[in-house]
């Protein structure tokens, strides 16, 4: 059976499935409602399966759709490639790299590197963004991310991956706390105490809520806030305990009345590891940021 579509059908299809309409799927296509409608009536002619379902809601993609969806990023993100590569040849363009990260890389190793590789690279952007590893994992799969940094022990099958640092997770408390003269406690013995939490969008907010309802159990949540800055001074002022990086903890102990308590859980040392679809196939600046990252890593 001959299919035919072209890129223009790839870009609509896939448009489409990421806003869930096709109304916004075709304006950000700049096409008109009736044009995106009869190419994607031919889409699925040429194909011999429906792909998507209207519904009062949007769309639904059935699973040849979703099937098709995955295959139309990967050519997509293929193109991505070729035209960041083209563009380091012509003078003012721009390249592009993606990374998506836990929230202890983007707060404690990326902040180091980061300045360095966009001066070395005056022509290229990063657009970093705050992920779980598991949505990271998938993103690099789907081609959503060119890098992804993942902690833990997530399944990457699929994907290359580089070592990249450890992370322990710790708990801080003031020092009249009732934990604070601990060395060491679990997880669970936190949770009977008010914690000071990061702001809902945070991984390690997220990674919490799961552990905890595990135990079925929640986190008593007495103040969010936006950073380990702000969550160690709640902290030294005993509005409740905090958990955060072992890095970011011990920074923030030089200057503030807070002790720190190692956490007794295995799953409170993570790995962190980079991982790509393929390091061949990225564009040769977004493989110096990999490469940049492991060595100081190994620094």
């Amino acid at each position: 059976m001959a299919m035919h579509f072209d890129l223009t059908d790839l870009r609509l299809f896939a448009n489409i499935a990421e806003e869930n309409s096709l109304t916004r799927g075709a304006e950000r296509s700049h096409m008109s409602l009736p044009a995106a409608s009869t190419r994607i009536k031919n889409l699925e002619d040429s194909v011999g399966a429906k792909l998507l379902i209207r519904t009062s809601q949007g769309v639904t993609l059935t699973p040849p759709g979703q099937a098709f969806l995955h295959h139309a990023r990967l050519v997509l993100q293929q193109l991505e490639y070729l035209r960041s590569e083209l563009q380091e040849y012509a003078r003012g363009m721009k390249g592009h790299v993606r990374v998506f990260a836990n929230t202890t890389a983007i707060t404690e190793f990326l902040p180091a590197i980061l300045p360095a590789f966009l001066a070395a690279h005056p022509d290229v952007s990063v657009d970093l963004r705050e992920r779980l590893s598991h949505d990271i994992v998938r993103a690099v799969s789907e081609g959503k991310t060119d890098i992804g940094i993942v902690a833990g022990n997530v399944r990457t099958e699929g994907l290359e991956v580089l070592p990249y640092r450890e992370d322990r997770l710790v708990l801080v408390a003031a020092p009249a706390h009732p934990l604070a003269r601990q060395d060491m406690t679990s997880f669970e013995a936190t949770l009977e105490y008010d914690h000071v939490g990061l702001h809902e969008a945070s991984a390690i907010h997220t990674f919490m809520n799961r552990a905890a309802s595990e135990l079925s159990m929640t986190v008593k949540t007495r103040i969010r806030v936006g950073n380990f800055e702000a969550v160690c001074r709640m902290v030294e002022a005993n509005v409740g305990i905090g958990m955060l990086p072992e890095s970011a903890a011990r920074r923030h102990a030089k200057n503030m009345a807070i002790r720190i308590v190692r956490l007794s859980d295995e799953w409170a040392l993570r790995k962190l590891q980079i991982c790509v679809r393929s390091m061949q196939l990225l564009p040769h600046f977004a493989r110096e940021l990999v490469e940049m990252l492991v060595e100081d890593s190994a620094g």
